[in-house]
């Protein structure tokens, strides 16, 4: 079993964003300030993970189709697996998630999980939002998560109920 990373990197329009895969699945997409690995390996997994993000941030791909790997506890994958359900252009409360996942009383261990999210934009942390609309927390700063709310806003159209 291989156990190094096949690393990539993508300009997107709001930051350079590396790509991490291991074993043909995606396991890391975070926004990073430079590039920090001596080499990069653009795999085709690496490279479908960074044509599916062109296709995101160009307002055409609304939904992912990549193989995903985060280690995690089964409370984390539980949380990570209704995240990743939610849908483009939509928002999500942690009491909402938590109420999905069957434990109303674990909100903040929800907030916590969510900002170990490890494949940002993929697994859509950034959709998941405080009880009274307001965007608390976001591993990469709130004006990202902003700008990518706004971006999936305004290439989706109105959503019922929405907080944000």
């Amino acid at each position: 079993m291989k156990d190094t990373f096949d690393i990539s990197y993508y300009e997107s329009p709001i930051g350079l964003i590396q790509i991490k895969s291991i074993n043909q699945k995606i396991c890391s997409v975070l926004f990073v300030e430079k590039e920090t690995e001596p080499f990069t390996i653009d795999t085709p997994l690496n490279k479908e993970c960074i044509k599916q993000l062109k296709e995101y941030f160009a307002g055409i791909r609304l939904q992912f189709d990549l193989p995903v790997f985060q280690i995690g506890t089964d409370f984390q994958q539980k949380v990570w697996a209704e995240v990743y359900k939610i849908p483009y252009g939509d928002t999500c409360t942690y009491s909402l998630l938590a109420h999905k996942i069957g434990d109303i009383k674990s909100i903040r261990a929800v907030g916590t999980t969510n900002g170990k999210n490890k494949i940002a934009i993929i697994v859509p942390c950034h959709r998941v939002i405080g009880s009274d609309g307001s965007l608390t927390g976001y591993a990469w700063g709130l004006d990202k998560k902003e700008w990518l709310l706004k971006h999936e806003i305004e290439h989706s159209g109105p959503v019922e109920g929405r907080l944000f």
